[in-house]
């Protein structure tokens, strides 16, 4: 599990983050208008936010049920069924109490990321919540359920508000993108196919989970997998494969067995994906700051570029269609002059219609200290915020042979993963109760068992991992050839996966 939350890792990150936007970033986009265009200004909620993960699918895929799975509990409001049954957009976080907060209220709470959804009206925020409940899981990163996407134009009629504008904001918010397939249904509908496309641009966040695959044989699976890639490279224009989790991720046994070692190594993954989230956070931050300074950029050029062309007098509107009209080509002159990328330009299509209803001749002159200031950001203050993101002192085992420091060895290892396996673990771990059959097998005393299990729960969650079950089970091993239970763990005892947690200890 996490062991450090992201703002305690990157305080000084976080800081100087928020001073750069606030002190050299803010006043640049008030001037050109930026939030009119492409969202509001930024607060320090956004900075100080947990890693969101955004799930998104066609209904009855399994993204509640993913969620419960991942939480090891039911979160409050939480509907399951075969039919469409999460109507609404729900923000899963930790609370200490089980708690709904209406979108409403939560879109002007200030500590909350959710203040840009005003922009979706009260339409939008009345299918909107946040959900709190305590897990360990939530403690770190937000999961954001979203309605299931619905198939033919007759149901999307019933949507009050414009679903993929919502996607497209969440997924600029999200640290990672899930989207969802059942095995046994692999269409991608219009709108669903519309979601995905307005998740261009963050191809490096999306990941495909293919769920329910417990359901089929070995050589069914191999086709579906097939037929997802073959529908998704239709929809997803990149030249990269797409990572894709297969697995059933409920909290029932895999109905076919045929590819549990499979599902097992899969789940894993896709955990060590999730857990690596707020440790990659600080990175994604300050990227995601370095794409909106280029935008921010790029967009001033085009407003102040678009003015300088306005006549004084007469013509104006002819002038605005024409400009309008013919924005790809005012594209190229501003790209020509300035030298920017032509990366850094927005959709025309999207520009043309934002530009619609403003009036030309009312935007800012340019102002060149404004302007130095924000290549001044580019190119210095973004460049060594990144170098302080770079590891230091990084040390590279370059030794395959080293002999191992736990007291667990190499081949006590083989044998307790190979005992572990066999008992159906979910996620990568096993609870108490499964736990404790093999346990009270090594015929230790209960007594002896309560203290081998607070030793070896290092999350004291009442879970084991494949390190913390063999820890047990080497200590259970060791009472019975008749040493006691040792108080607290040598160093060589604890397991290497867990060694971070002891930064005093010398191992």
């Amino acid at each position: 599990m996490i062991s450090e939350k992201f703002s305690e890792q990157y305080p000084e990150i976080l800081r100087q983050l928020k001073i750069l936007y606030g002190k050299k970033i803010m006043d640049f986009e008030k001037r050109y208008k930026f939030d009119e265009f492409w969202g509001q200004q930024l607060k320090a909620s956004d900075f100080d936010a947990k890693p969101m993960v955004l799930l998104l699918g066609q209904y009855s895929v399994g993204k509640t049920s993913f969620i419960e799975y991942l939480l090891k509990r039911k979160f409050p409001g939480m509907r399951i069924g075969p039919e469409p049954t999460t109507d609404r957009f729900v923000a899963v976080m930790h609370g200490d109490e089980d708690q709904i907060i209406p979108g409403n209220a939560l879109s002007v709470d200030p500590e909350q990321p959710f203040h840009g959804t005003n922009a979706f009206g009260s339409s939008f925020l009345s299918h909107f919540e946040a959900a709190k409940c305590n897990a360990s899981i939530l403690k770190n990163i937000t999961l954001v359920d979203s309605p299931g996407v619905l198939s033919g134009e007759k149901h999307r009629l019933g949507r009050s508000y414009d679903f993929t504008q919502v996607i497209s904001w969440f997924a600029n918010k999200c640290d990672l993108i899930l989207l969802l397939f059942d095995a046994h249904k692999l269409d991608i509908s219009d709108e669903f196919k519309e979601a995905i496309e307005t998740l261009k641009g963050h191809d490096d966040k999306v990941r495909v989970v293919l769920n329910k695959c417990d359901q089929i044989t070995t050589q069914q699976l191999m086709r579906v997998y097939g037929a997802l890639m073959w529908s998704l490279g239709k929809v997803v224009k990149t030249p990269e494969v797409m990572r894709v989790y297969l697995g059933s991720f409920w909290d029932q046994p895999y109905r076919i067995k045929d590819n549990e070692k499979l599902f097992i190594a899969e789940t894993k993954d896709l955990l060590d994906d999730l857990l690596a989230l707020p440790r990659n956070s600080a990175v994604r931050k300050v990227n995601e700051l370095v794409k909106r300074v280029r935008l921010v950029r790029c967009h001033a050029y085009i407003i102040t570029h678009l003015r300088d062309k306005m006549p004084m007098l007469f013509g104006k509107d002819d002038t605005k269609k024409d400009l309008i009209k013919n924005l790809l080509r005012e594209f190229k002159e501003i790209e020509r002059i300035h030298k920017l990328p032509p990366g850094d330009f927005p959709d025309v299509r999207q520009m043309q219609e934002l530009l619609m209803v403003h009036d030309f001749s009312s935007f800012e002159a340019r102002s060149e200290r404004l302007f130095e200031i924000i290549e001044t950001v580019m190119s210095v203050d973004l460049p060594r915020l990144m170098k302080t993101l770079a590891p230091s002192n990084t040390q590279v085992e370059t030794n395959p042979f080293k002999e191992s420091n736990w007291v667990v060895t190499e081949g006590m290892k083989q044998g307790y993963d190979e005992l572990f396996n066999s008992l159906g673990p979910k996620a990568g771990f096993i609870t108490g109760q499964v736990a404790s059959k093999p346990l009270l097998e090594c015929g230790v005393a209960m007594v002896d068992l309560r203290q081998i299990w607070e030793l070896s729960d290092f999350e004291k969650d009442g879970t084991l991992d494949s390190d913390e079950f063999a820890l047990a089970m080497y200590l259970c091993q060791r009472v019975k050839a008749g040493d006691p239970v040792p108080s607290q763990l040598a160093p060589n005892m604890i397991p290497p996966s867990k060694r971070h947690r002891f930064k005093n200890i010398n191992f």
